[in-house]
């Protein structure tokens, strides 16, 4: 995971981004577009926010915590009657129905 400091730059960043938004909005007007738009920045800032809380995840590799287990799926076929009554959509499936 990245350091401290990249994290801070990244959270002034994104909060330079959201008051370029706000200015814009203010000079454009309450429309749904801009509020969109400010909406869209606030939630960009948040995620950024939730770096602090969620960076021991990301230190983990793939995302994935050290307990999680693999399973292992076995690439044999099916018993036939396990399809038995099952439809086929799109191949034809069951007529007259």
């Amino acid at each position: 995971m990245s350091s401290s400091a990249e994290r801070e730059e990244l959270n002034e960043l994104i909060g330079a981004l959201l008051k370029c938004v706000t200015s814009l909005a203010s000079k454009c007007g309450d429309t749904p577009a801009m509020r969109r738009l400010v909406n869209d920045a606030e939630r960009i800032l948040n995620g950024v926010d939730r770096l602090d809380i969620d960076v021991e995840e990301l230190d983990t590799p793939r995302g994935l915590s050290p307990s999680v287990e693999m399973i292992q799926i076995p690439d044999t076929q099916y018993d036939i009657d396990f399809w038995r009554d099952a439809d086929h959509e799109g191949v034809g499936g069951r007529s007259g129905a």
